[in-house]
């Protein structure tokens, strides 16, 4: 099989993929002084990760963290699904990753609280990791169709 070049345009619609992209950046900074914050309060210092069961506020502190630390664990993931998602459909990819950033707003927020369980606020985020996951397929369907 030879191999084919297939040029991909920009649309307008790749901006509001750039807008999502932005805006996660805020969210990270965001969870980031949450943490900043929970560290004063709690009195959790750096290079300690969590803060130590026999602490009296472990969990709240803990909670925090592991919020921040969750969001972190998925941006590899977030990222390139909503770049591979919006090669031919940009609108949905973004709607998709705007989703799934306002459902990872909801997750700090909630286990944050220092209830984990308040975390499953989240899951309609799903709704746009699945749909980011079906436009990616989309794409390399129509890409080794066009090749």
């Amino acid at each position: 099989m030879a191999n084919s070049e297939i040029a991909v345009m920009l649309q307008r619609d790749h901006g509001f993929v750039l807008i999502v992209v932005l805006l996660t950046v805020f969210v990270d900074q965001w969870a980031g002084i949450k943490v900043g914050k929970a560290r004063k309060t709690y009195d959790v210092h750096y290079p300690q990760m969590y803060a130590e069961r026999s602490d009296r506020n472990f969990m709240a502190f803990n909670c925090v963290q592991r919020a921040h630390q969750n969001f972190l664990e998925n941006m590899s993931f977030f990222f390139t699904l909503l770049m591979t998602s919006s090669i031919f459909r940009p609108g949905l990819a973004a709607i998709a990753g705007f989703i799934r950033l306002l459902a990872f707003i909801v997750y700090i927020v909630s286990y944050a609280s220092g209830d984990p369980n308040k975390r499953f606020r989240s899951a309609f985020g799903y709704v746009g990791f699945f749909g980011a996951i079906a436009l990616t397929i989309e794409a390399i369907v129509k890409l080794f169709s066009i090749a």
